[in-house]
This record gives structure tokens, sequence and C-alpha cells, in this order.
């Protein structure tokens, strides 16, 4: 067992009182015993309760939950920061050429490695991946999780029409496909399976057909796609499927919409949609750094309220611009300024951690410090330069450090990041 010193924050249960329910200590102690967290308190009670167990000084630095990321794609890491273009242009002259180079073993070998060191070295523990077409991609990414034994949720993205025909599926392959790397690798380690058309245009009704009926019969798989982000999309949606009473009614009538249905965006919908999200139990993933690059639109955080529906935070790489949980909540921020409601650091903190893992459904595993919880958590150096040792008191409290980040911040905040009790990312001197 190792019990490791530092000051500590986290939420333990659901909640929308932030100031009210976030636990920290100041001079905290967490003790881990191989993959698990087993206890959590002030580190004089824990160093009295426990004497003979090593202890890890992190005195100056606080540890947190490991960061979970929504929504993002992992074959796009290498297509990030380029120049403008909106939606359907985006995907037409970046991301589809991108994806092509998937068919190759090799290559997706490679990215799922360089995509998971950036996700440990800005913190990020968990993360809904989509892949692209081809099986082998989503068979690389969970390979590469399983070897550092990380809670990683993804799935092999679905498109039989309107996208270049070497990503194209069929209704049928794609059924067996995901029926396959359902069986293969969901619930097997830490791993999750999500079914993944990539949105209503490149599917026709008879792929989100065969989906749902996957859908039905595997009751616990995740499933992810895209919702309302364009007005264009929207449009072309209406012309695609005619009959669908709006953009989330396509995905309605194949069983789509439900627990464990994450819906990346969400920025345009109408009081009906809202309403129906929140009574299916639905998440939206909210990515304000690619909402403000494509020019796409501001999420709305409020109707998200009022219709009690689960929102999580999401970099959506490589639309998105950092693969960092914290700016990302920088520019959630911003969003919400320009929605008059602003988002206050505790939210959007709890947006990256228990709030996500309680609208996927597993805060009993991550997003929390509680006992019997996996040992996923973070080593934050709040003062890591010249500017951030100025603006950051050494005694400040959490949600001033936590925002002072989240607009000065980046991965040289992330001292250490640990995976299932073993440190798998630790910043280089």
């Amino acid at each position: 067992m190792q019990l490791f010193r530092a000051s500590i924050a986290h939420f333990p249960t659901q909640t929308s009182n932030f100031e009210k329910d976030i636990v920290t200590f100041k001079d905290g102690g967490l003790l881990v015993d191989n993959k698990h967290i087993v206890d959590i308190g002030e580190f004089s009670q824990l160093s009295s309760r426990y004497p003979a167990v090593e202890v890890v000084d992190f005195s100056g630095k606080w540890i947190l939950p490991g960061l979970i990321d929504s929504h993002l794609h992992y074959p796009q890491t290498q297509s990030i920061a380029h120049y403008g273009e909106q939606l359907l242009s985006w995907l037409e002259n970046y991301t589809f050429p991108t994806e092509m180079q998937f068919a190759d073993k090799a290559h997706a070998n490679t990215i799922a490695g360089i995509f998971l060191n950036q996700l440990l070295k800005n913190g990020t523990t968990t993360g809904l991946v989509f892949t692209t077409v081809h099986k082998e991609s989503c068979t690389a990414l969970f390979n590469a999780a399983s070897k550092l034994d990380m809670a990683m949720i993804a799935g092999k993205v679905c498109m039989d029409r309107n996208c270049p025909s070497p990503l194209q599926d069929t209704a049928q392959s794609a059924q067996q496909d995901c029926a396959n790397l359902i069986e293969t690798w969901h619930n097997k380690g830490r791993n999750r399976y999500a079914l993944t058309p990539r949105f209503a245009p490149t599917s026709t009704p008879e792929q989100l057909a065969a989906i749902g009926e996957l859908a039905q019969q595997y009751k616990d798989v995740f499933i992810q796609t895209h919702l309302s982000e364009n007005l264009d999309e929207i449009a072309w949606v209406k012309q695609l499927f005619p009959n669908a009473a709006g953009y989330l009614d396509v995905y309605d009538k194949f069983n789509l919409v439900r627990e464990r249905a994450v819906f990346g965006h969400g920025i345009h919908l109408n009081a009906d949609e809202w309403a129906r999200l929140g009574e299916s139990n639905a998440s939206i993933a909210f990515c304000p750094t690619s909402n403000l690059f494509l020019g796409s639109g501001l999420f709305d955080m409020a109707s998200a309220k009022a219709n009690d529906v689960h929102v999580a935070l999401a970099t959506d790489v490589g639309a998105g611009t950092t693969f960092n949980m914290f700016k990302t909540y920088g520019d959630a921020y911003k969003v919400s300024q320009l929605r008059h409601a602003p988002i206050c650091p505790l939210e959007g903190f709890y947006l990256m951690t228990q709030g996500a893992a309680k609208a996927h459904v597993l805060d009993h595993e991550i997003g929390n410090l509680n006992a019997g919880t996996v040992a996923d958590f973070i080593v934050v150096e709040p003062r890591f330069d010249e500017l951030t040792a100025l603006r950051i008191d050494q005694n400040a409290a959490f949600d001033d450090v936590f925002f002072a980040l989240s607009i000065l911040g980046d991965d040289r905040a992330i001292a250490q990041t640990w995976v299932s009790g073993r440190c798998c990312y630790k910043k280089p001197v």
C-alpha cells in the first residue's frame, strides 16, 4: 500500500450544488492498495491509522480524480490544428483523408499509442473515443489501452453512405463487425464498447436499424454519435429523413436514445429534443473548443439544466484545439459567458470528473476518489512556471487554482498521471 500526501479535491456523489458537495483536504491523504483506493481523508488521520504504510509526499500539489473526456476522435490526432472550414467541409477536406490511412494496421497502432500518450500527459484517464470504419483501428486502441489497464470506451465508426468509398461499410458488415468487437472487448478488463454511427447523414436507415438491433441486444453497451452540431448539417438530416420529427428523432426511431447514449455537441436543439434527452437519461458531450473553432454555435447549458440532461465536457480532437480538459473548461466558461450564464469553476471540474462518470453510469469505478474505486488520479502542480507562480497563491482555494489553470495552464501542470494504481506518466524534469 501507498499513502499519497497532497491537497485533494473531488466530488464523492452526484450533485447540482457544487460549492456544498465538493470535498477538499488542504493536507490530505489518499491510500492506494494495488489498483484500488482504500481510504481518503486528512493526512494526519490516515498516517495515524496506517503508520507502517509508505508515504509518497506531493505536498504543495493537488491530487484530483483522473479526468474524463466524453467525445473525441483518436484518428484525428494528426489532423488537429488545420486552418478553417466548418463542419461538413472539415470532414471532406481533413477528416476523411486522414481516416483512410487507418486501413494500415501499423499506422493505427502507431497513432493509438501517440493518442494515449497525449491523454495521459494532459491528465485524462478515460475517453469516449471514435475510431474509424476499419475494425482494426478499434482493435488497435483497445490493445494499447489494455496494456495500461486504462478505462476506454470506444467503437468502430459506421458509415454506409455520403463518405468516400474506402470508408464505407454496409448495414450488414457494420452489424457483424460491431457484434464481433462487443464479444471480444466489451467488459473485458476495463474496456467498454460504444456503438458508433458517425452521424445520421452517413448512415442509411438500414444501417441505423442494424445498429439499433445491437443496442437492444446488448443493453449495457454505449452509443455515441453526433447531434445538431451545425445548421447545414441539420438541414441535410431533414432532407435525408423527411419522416422524422427532428434530428434526435432519427436516432430515437432506431432505439438509439437511452441511458449510456452520448451525443456530441447538441448545440441547436428544440424544446422537444431537450425534453426527450432528459427523460431518456441520455447525455450531451459539450465540446466548446471545437464549437468555437468550427464556428458551430454556443452550447445552451441553461436548457440542459432545465431538462435534467446529463452534460459532460469533451475535447473533440481533432476539430477541438487541445487534449487538455482544463483548457476545455476555459473555453466552456467563455461560451457560457456569451450565453450570460457563466459555468463556475467547480461545475467545470465536476463535468470532467464525477458528473461525467455519473452520466456514463461509471461512478462506481471512476470520476471520484471514493474508497473502492479504481486508483485513476492525477497529481497537479499549479505553480509550474513564473506566471502561474505569480498568479496562484500557495494557499489558494481549489476553485481559484482550477480556474487559473483553465486559462493559464497546459500539460505542464500535470506532474503525474496514475492509472489503476500505477504511474503511467511523469512530467520530464
